[in-house]
C-alpha cells in the first residue's frame, strides 16, 4: 500500500508538470523525510525544474502543490525549506485498508505472461540445484498472479536428449533389463533414485571405455527417431521420473500447467517451419568452408560481418554458432528457436494436449502429444517470456533473442527475459556431512559442484525429509508432549 501511494503522488506529479510546463519527466524522484512530523515522502522535482524554467525552486514546488489539489489517499501536500514538497499519507485510511486486507487498486498490463522453470532432465531424482530454481520461479510466478498478471507455468521436458539416453543404455547394456522388469521398476516409489545411481554408474562406464559411447550415439539416435522399442523404454522411463518430478515439488505447492516435450517439438516438425524462416529471413546461412563447412550457421551475438559482398557475408569460424550440424542434425539452441517461436505464437503450429497430473486442489498439469484433447486450456501466444535458466545458458538464451531480431520480431525479442542464477555448490564439509566420500583434493576445495554425472549431489527429497525432520525436533524440544 506503501509502495503504491508512492506511484500514484509521482504518477500526478508527473502528469501535472507535463499539463503545465510541457516538460517530461520519466522518473519523479521520492526520498523520505529526516523526521516523520514533515510528512512521509517528499519530493525535489522543483530543484531539478529551476534551471529549465528559470525560477525559483519555491515558487516552482508552490504552483505544484496548489494546480495537484487533494490526492486521494493523502492528508495534505506542503512546501518545505528552499523548494521541497512533502507529502503526509491519510493514516487513518491507510490504517483501516490494512486491517481490513483492502488491496489497491492497480492498472494490469495486457497480455499473459509464461514462466518456463524447473526443466529437469526426466532421467533421474530431482537435486537441490533444481529445487532453487523451482522455488525462484515459482515465487516470481506467485508475484506476477499478486500484481494481477495472468500465468501460465511451464515446465520444459528434453526427454530425448542424452541424458535419457544414457539411463536407457544402462537399463539395456549394464543391467541386462527388458522392457517388462523396467515397467516393474518404474513403478516403485523411488524409481527416479535408482535412475540417479544408475546414471552415474553409466558415466564411469563410458569413461573406462571410450568406445562404450557408440551406444549412447544409437540409444540417442533411435529416440530421437521414435517408433522403436529404444524410444518407447526412454518414454517409458522420462514418464515415470517425470511423475516424480511433479511430486517432489507438489510438497513445496509448487504447480505447473503444461510440460512442452522435445519429442513433440521433432515429431511434430516445429524446426522445420522455424527452419524455413530462418533461412528466408537470412538469420542462418549455409558455411561451404573451414571447420563448420556443411553446417547451417548464425553469427554469434554482438558480432559484425567481416567483410560484406552483393551475395555473401564472411564471418570468422570463432564468431560463428551451429544451428544444423553437418549431419544434419539439429542442436539444442535450433530446437529452442523453434519453442519460442511457438510460445510467442509465430510458428503456424500448435501442440497436441492430453491430462498428465492431476494436484490434491484439483488443478491440472497437461503434457504435449501428437495427437491429444480438443478441449484443453491455450497455451503459448503470450506476451512476455521469462526463462529461470542458470547462468550458463547465458549465450543459448542470447542466441535466440537474436534469432528473433533477425525475423524481425523485435518486440518479442524485448519481451524475452533469461531470469538467471549461478549454480549450486558444496562446500566440503557439507559434503561429508552428507555422508559423500571426498578425497584430500575435494577437502582441501572452497566447494565442490553438484554433478550428476558423479552421482554428487543433494537429492530434493532428501533435503525436504531433513528440513521436515529437523523442525520437528526444534518444536518438540520446544513444546514436549505432556506426560
Amino acid at each position: 500500500m506503501y509502495r503504491h501511494l508512492e506511484r500514484r503522488l509521482a504518477q500526478r506529479v508527473r502528469d501535472f508538470v507535463h499539463r503545465s510546463y510541457s516538460l517530461d519527466l520519466p522518473k519523479i524522484v521520492i526520498e523520505q523525510p529526516p523526521n516523520v512530523e514533515l510528512g512521509d515522502y517528499a519530493l525535489p522535482v522543483a530543484f531539478e525544474l529551476a534551471k529549465k524554467l528559470r525560477k525559483a525552486p519555491r515558487n516552482i514546488a508552490q504552483e505544484i502543490i496548489t494546480g495537484l489539489g487533494s490526492i486521494e489517499g493523502f492528508e495534505k501536500l506542503e512546501l518545505a525549506g528552499a523548494g521541497y514538497i512533502n507529502a503526509q499519507v491519510n493514516r487513518a485510511e491507510l490504517a483501516a485498508a490494512l486491517a481490513s486486507d483492502v488491496k489497491p487498486r492497480a492498472e494490469v498490463a495486457a497480455g499473459k505472461i509464461l514462466v518456463e522453470h524447473s526443466s529437469i532432465n526426466p532421467n533421474k531424482a530431482a537435486h537441490v540445484g533444481h529445487l532453487r530454481n523451482a522455488i525462484l520461479g515459482d515465487t516470481f510466478v506467485r508475484l506476477l498472479r499478486f500484481a494481477g498478471r495472468e500465468v501460465d507455468v511451464q515446465n520444459y521436458i528434453d526427454n530425448t536428449g542424452v541424458q535419457v539416453a544414457d539411463v536407457v543404455v544402462g537399463f539395456l547394456r549394464l543391467e541386462k533389463k527388458s522392457k517388462s522388469e523396467i515397467e516393474q521398476l518404474a513403478r516403485q516409489p523411488r524409481f527416479d533414485y535408482y535412475c540417479w545411481d544408475l546414471y552415474a554408474r553409466v558415466s564411469q562406464w563410458y569413461e573406462a571405455d571410450k568406445q562404450n559411447l557408440s551406444a549412447r550415439q544409437q540409444a540417442l539416435h533411435e529416440i530421437e527417431a521414435g517408433g522403436n522399442e529404444t524410444a518407447s523404454i526412454g518414454d517409458l522411463i522420462s514418464i515415470a521420473v517425470l511423475r516424480r518430478h511433479l511430486e517432489t515439488m507438489d510438497r513445496l505447492d509448487i504447480e505447473y500447467d503444461f510440460l512442452p516435450r522435445e519429442s513433440e517439438i521433432l515429431h511434430l516438425h516445429f524446426w522445420d517451419a522455424a527452419f524455413v524462416k530462418l533461412k528466408d529471413a537470412g538469420v542462418l546461412y549455409f558455411e561451404t568452408e573451414g571447420k563448420n563447412k556443411g553446417c547451417w550457421v548464425m553469427r554469434r551475438v554482438g558480432k559484425t560481418k567481416a567483410t560484406t559482398t552483393a551475395d555473401t557475408e564472411e564471418v570468422s569460424e570463432e564468431d560463428q554458432k551451429v544451428i544444423v550440424r553437418s549431419n544434419g542434425t539439429v542442436g539444442y539452441v535450433g530446437k529452442d528457436i523453434a519453442y519460442h517461436l511457438w510460445k510467442f505464437g509465430l510458428l503456424g503450429r500448435d501442440f497436441g494436449y492430453r491430462k498428465f497430473y492431476k494436484y490434491p486442489n484439483g488443478h491440472e498439469c497437461w503434457i504435449s502429444t501428437t495427437v491429444g484433447a480438443l478441449d484443453h486450456p491455450h497455451f503459448g501466444d503470450v506476451a512476455e517470456i521469462y526463462n529461470v535458466i542458470d547462468a550458463r545458458q547465458a549465450e543459448a538464451q542470447n542466441t535466440v533473442i537474436e534469432a528473433l531480431r533477425g525475423l524481425g520480431y523485435t518486440q518479442q525479442a524485448d519481451h524475452y527475459t533469461h531470469f538467471s542464477y549461478e549454480m549450486v555448490a558444496l562446500t566440503p564439509r557439507c559434503a561429508a556431512e552428507l555422508g559423500y566420500e571426498l578425497s584430500e583434493e575435494d577437502k582441501a576445495r572452497a566447494y565442490i559442484e553438484v554433478s550428476g554425472r558423479k552421482g554428487f549431489g543433494v537429492k530434493a527429497d532428501d533435503l525436504i525429509d531433513t528440513l521436515i525432520s529437523s523442525a520437528a525436533k526444534e518444536v518438540d524440544s520446544r513444546h514436549p508432549a505432556p506426560l
